[in-house]
């Protein structure tokens, strides 16, 4: 896949004959933005998963966030759902009784900020969201409208339709235009 990257910004063809002794600089920053926009692209994972025909369901993984947390809206084509948390852990009670507030030796839980946008087709709609067990589900339907939906048509033989043209009459129409 090839990708517009920051590297490509930096036009370092030019930048060796005004910066002199930086590209190592300018290398290591570029690979440091690849691989925050890596990151990025892949926080918080999920899944999307097709139910059936017109039935689709996205699962996020947000361990650590609680429905307070999470804000999902649709703006015009687009799913966007945005997870911030509120930082604070709560008080405890030591062995001696005392209150104290933990003191976190590894936070191995990202819990960051983040941003999830989805393109919708425009005959989708969202039809629920729940939180359990650290995974938000999101219900999507696709809505097909009536005249869109398939349809049968019954063969009728020509001598019950008198309104319609036989089909002798048809090809004479056609023939004379």
């Amino acid at each position: 896949m090839n990708m517009y990257t920051f590297r490509d910004t930096l036009h370092t063809k030019n930048f060796d004959k005004i910066f002199v002794g930086f590209d190592k600089f300018a290398e290591k920053l570029a690979s440091v933005h690849e691989q925050a926009a890596a990151i990025e692209m892949k926080y918080p994972p999920y899944n999307l998963k097709k139910i059936d025909e017109n039935k689709y369901t996205i699962e996020i993984a947000v361990a650590g966030f609680a429905k307070q947390d999470l804000d999902i809206e649709i703006v015009e084509d687009k799913l966007i759902i945005k997870g911030n948390t509120r930082l604070g852990e709560s008080a405890e009670k030591d062995s001696a009784g005392e209150w104290t507030w933990p003191q976190i030796l590894h936070q191995g839980l990202a819990m960051r900020p983040f941003t999830r946008t989805f393109n919708l087709a425009d005959n989708v709609e969202i039809r629920g969201a729940t939180l359990l067990n650290g995974i938000l589900k999101i219900a999507l339907e696709a809505i097909i409208p009536a005249h869109k939906k398939p349809k049968k048509v019954d063969i009728q033989d020509e001598e019950t339709t008198p309104s319609a043209p036989s089909t002798a009459e048809y090809l004479a129409e056609r023939r004379e235009k």
